[in-house]
């Protein structure tokens, strides 16, 4: 028994430091893999594609309340970002003069209104969520505003407004995703 459970454990640790030497190189080359809900979750990975409109990109978020409240509650990870914040992984739907709102039936970029983008009060256990003004505002040349394109729950642009363009650290794309929820 005991020599079975040996050959058990020698073949449970190969094959765990097997899987962290292959995510290992992954990481290493540029692969980044999502599992929250903000995009399709899988595999990304890093380009030198420029920051634009429509790009997956992965920022650090800034060391404001709303952020540093998020990461108390669970929705941000802790990681290497300022304030040991983790990268966030978001889509840019709205750039340098594009006129954003946040409204109850959710948020508009020069009037449309984005699909998955309604807020909601409260989150999953009922704490009240942060809500921005629903005024107009047009983007400056630094700023984005950062969504999800897939849930309905995803902690983003409507909850915490535009970010500056120096947060983000890296455009992504997806190379292996599929659908969550």
């Amino acid at each position: 028994m005991r020599k079975g459970l040996r050959i058990v454990a020698g073949i449970t640790l190969a094959a765990s430091i097997g899987v962290g030497g292959v995510a290992g190189g992954i990481y290493a080359a540029g692969g980044r893999f999502n599992t929250s809900k903000s995009l399709e979750l899988g595999l990304y990975w890093i380009t030198d594609a420029p920051i634009t409109k429509g790009a997956y990109v992965m920022f650090c978020p800034p060391e404001r309340k709303v952020f540093v409240d998020a990461k108390e509650r669970g929705y941000i990870d802790a990681g290497f970002c300022p304030g040991n914040f983790g990268h966030l992984m978001k889509k840019i739907l709205a750039a340098k003069g594009d006129t954003i709102a946040v409204t109850p039936q959710g948020v508009t970029v020069n009037g449309e209104v984005l699909p998955y983008s309604k807020p909601v009060a409260e989150d999953g256990v009922g704490r009240p969520l942060p809500q921005l003004s629903s005024a107009r505002y047009t983007l400056g040349a630094s700023e984005l505003l950062l969504m999800s394109d897939s849930s309905p729950t995803s902690f983003d642009g409507r909850y915490f407004g535009p970010i500056t363009r120096s947060q983000v650290t890296s455009v992504i794309r997806p190379v292996l995703t599929w659908k969550g929820e």
